[in-house]
């Protein structure tokens, strides 16, 4: 699936996205924030530039702005799981538990394999409530 979200319209957005998940994997935010602005500026209906951009405010501990960003590729692409889990994880840095709780529910219904079904698990931050003994 990442190969199809990583691949642009276009190739000037191919180029603004490869230079923003560059920044990214160098530890560049503010370069890789800047790259993303742009991207979503260019091609507004580009899910994955999104997603991009709310990964780094996530990365920044900016868990609301990640949290808009999640929510417009959510509406742009319903089933990218990577936004759902990275909704999931944004809500629950919010404190906002239950709806972490049923993000990450829709997420795992889409992947059951995905590395934050650990949080679901018992004992987990975002395990189901009312199973207790």
């Amino acid at each position: 699936m990442w190969e199809l979200w990583a691949e642009a319209p276009n190739e000037q957005a191919q180029a603004v996205l490869d230079r923003g998940m560059t920044r990214r994997s160098g530890y560049d935010l503010a370069g890789a924030l800047a790259e993303f602005d742009r991207l979503v500026a260019y091609c507004p209906d580009y899910a994955e530039g999104y997603n991009q951009r709310a990964f780094v405010n996530y990365l920044r501990q900016d868990f609301a702005a990640a949290l808009v960003d999640l929510d417009r590729t959510i509406a742009l692409s319903p089933n990218h799981v990577a936004a759902l889990s990275g909704r999931a994880l944004s809500l629950l840095g919010l404190g906002r538990t239950d709806e972490a709780r049923a993000a990450l529910a829709q997420a795992l219904a889409l992947n059951p394999w995905l590395p934050e079904r650990g949080l679901a698990a018992p004992g987990g931050p975002l395990a189901p409530t009312g199973q207790d003994i």
